[in-house]
């Protein structure tokens, strides 16, 4: 993984969370610890099942 798209990713999340609160916005993101863990517990679930290489490609089982 890139440190300099970590980097700037970092830097496209803030300056997009500063202009949502800069015009009054309600952020797209839960902006509690709960809702915070949950996207990180959905991140963790999807990199356990890359890492232990299982799961089905839904396009193919429904011909897509």
């Amino acid at each position: 993984m890139s440190t300099q798209i970590t980097i700037l990713a970092l830097l496209t999340g803030l300056l997009t969370g500063a202009l949502f609160r800069f015009l009054n916005v309600p952020i797209p993101a839960p902006p509690e610890l709960p809702g915070i863990m949950g996207i990180v517990g959905i991140y963790v679930g999807y990199k356990v099942i890359e890492y232990l290489d299982i799961g089905v490609d839904l396009l193919e089982v429904l011909g897509v």
